[in-house]
């Protein structure tokens, strides 16, 4: 009953004028963001923070908090209508949404992007409303060797679910991880694998990479390979939903729901293990497996967005609890936080309940914001579509171009996303999957750092890894995904003789 006192009160103070012009104000430009590459609401965040030193905390929160979530609606638009991930979180929902606006059907995947992502929101608002401190609580449990396993599970499962074959998946994923080990070493602070060139000292940008294989790669592959045709999309069919897309797309927005959450409140999770989770799921149990990558499954956008959302929604409760930001924008929320000489941690809910439980009543308004103002857009978005192809991919081009040598103003940076296209042309021409080269990026310098924490809290053994249960647990997943696909073959095919 307090519970429920406390958020109507946040709804009260949410629900001012002032408040509410931050979290239309903040959404809007959210979105704006994510559709453009190289950004972010981390590096937006942190251009702000010195403009809203005079605004009211509440306010100020809620303004960011809008940006944060509305910079994951905004993501989606260019992954699914140019192949070009506004955020890293959205790189997997290119992989079929782009596939659905090459075959006509942009508007259902924008469409289910924009709802699953305000279904997403909702339901983790409300685990966040009333679960924060028990899902932090044991979040903090895990120790490295959980995380490592975790991250052994999540590159398993994508390089045995994506690409023609399970050994395409994991040389793609091993060239993630190349490209993930270049720079300095977080633990020793070497430097390795530069080349003895200077700008890789600082390692790849994520974005970069996926830029590069996305969009890059895709407009260069057409340029060589699909000749000068006007146009290289089907034509529109619909900007809504069928209800046949309605009744596979509600499993997906919950299962991704789900996966997403516990994710978002660990250090190790992020918005991008979780829709590769998500996605891999919708491929095994969808009933239409011959829409994946080809025509463009809407399981494969629904999943992934929901999964997405949910993990960027479910950041604010180590942060607001323990104090603890699980991604790079949560850890500047917390700077805005401190500027305002407010301690996030377990005394946040009695020191400043006020401004807590009005940001958490301001993501339930965000939400509605967000769908209110995606929806309608819509049929404005998919007219990006009807541009000659020609000057189409000349525009993802120029897009790509400012949005990566926006990150660092680096001219480096732009042979590097030219180079790293070029391999994109490479691997679809040959039937590689791009999607787990940036999974080995993102992953694998923390899963290196997390297996050599883990062998040093081990005393230098490696029976750490299978001595606490639930890192045992997570190794006995992994042996399942590598093991029963090829025993149920090897069976069929038996059976066949």
């Amino acid at each position: 009953m307090e519970l429920w006192q406390q958020l109507m009160q946040g709804f009260a103070t949410a629900g001012t004028p002032v408040n509410l012009l931050w979290a239309f104000v903040g959404c809007a430009l959210g979105t704006a963001i994510g559709v453009l590459p190289g950004l972010g609401p981390a590096v937006t965040v942190a251009m702000l923070l010195p403009i809203t030193a005079q605004v009211e905390p509440t306010a100020s929160m809620i303004f960011f908090a809008g940006i944060y979530y509305g910079a994951m609606y905004g993501g989606s638009t260019t992954s699914i209508l140019l192949n070009t991930p506004g955020e890293t979180g959205t790189m997997v929902t290119a992989l079929e949404g782009f596939k659905m606006a090459k075959s006509g059907r942009a508007g259902a995947a924008l469409a289910t992007a924009a709802i699953g992502s305000f279904v997403a929101g909702t339901l983790a608002t409300v685990l966040v409303t009333l679960s924060a401190p028990l899902v932090a609580e044991y979040a903090v449990l895990l120790g490295p060797p959980e995380y490592f396993c975790l991250m052994l599970l999540a590159f398993t499962t994508v390089s045995a679910v994506l690409g023609s074959s399970a050994l395409r998946g994991i040389t793609a994923l091993f060239i993630g991880l190349a490209m993930g080990l270049v720079g300095l070493d977080q633990i020793t602070g070497q430097v390795r694998y530069t080349g003895s060139i200077p700008e890789f000292m600082d390692g790849l940008e994520v974005v970069l990479v996926a830029v590069g294989l996305f969009a890059v790669g895709e407009t260069l592959y057409c340029a060589f390979y699909e000749g000068r045709e006007t146009s290289s999309m089907n034509k529109l069919s619909s900007v809504h939903m069928t209800s046949q897309e309605w009744r596979r797309s509600w499993p997906a927005w919950l299962r991704g729901t789900f996966i997403g959450f516990p994710f978002g409140t660990i250090p190790a999770g992020g918005s991008e293990i979780p829709t590769f989770l998500s996605y891999a799921t919708e491929r095994k149990l969808s009933k239409h497996k011959e829409e994946f990558g080809t025509t463009g499954a809407i399981e494969g956008v629904a999943g992934p967005e929901a999964a997405n959302n949910s993990a960027v929604t479910a950041t604010l409760v180590p942060l607001l609890t323990l104090g603890i930001p699980t991604s790079v924008t949560a850890a500047i929320l917390l700077s805005a936080l401190q500027n305002y000489g407010i301690q996030a941690g377990p005394q946040l809910f009695q020191t400043s309940s006020t401004l807590v439980w009005a940001l958490i009543a301001s993501l339930y308004i965000g939400n509605v914001m967000l769908l209110v103002l995606n929806l309608p857009l819509v049929g404005l978005w998919v007219k990006l579509l009807k541009i000659p192809k020609p000057q189409l991919y000349a525009g993802i081009l120029i897009f790509a171009t400012v949005g990566v040598y926006g990150m660092r103003q680096s001219a480096f940076d732009l042979y590097v996303m030219l180079a790293i296209g070029l391999l994109g042309v490479v691997m679809r021409r040959f039937d590689f999957p791009t999607a787990p080269v940036v999974v080995g990026m993102i992953l694998g310098p923390l899963a290196e750092a997390h297996l050599r924490n883990g062998v040093a809290i081990g005393g230098g053994s490696f029976s750490v890894f299978w001595e606490r249960p639930m890192s045992l647990a997570l190794l006995g997943v992994v042996a399942l995904i590598l093991l029963v696909p090829p025993l149920l073959a090897w069976r069929k095919a038996a059976r066949r003789r």
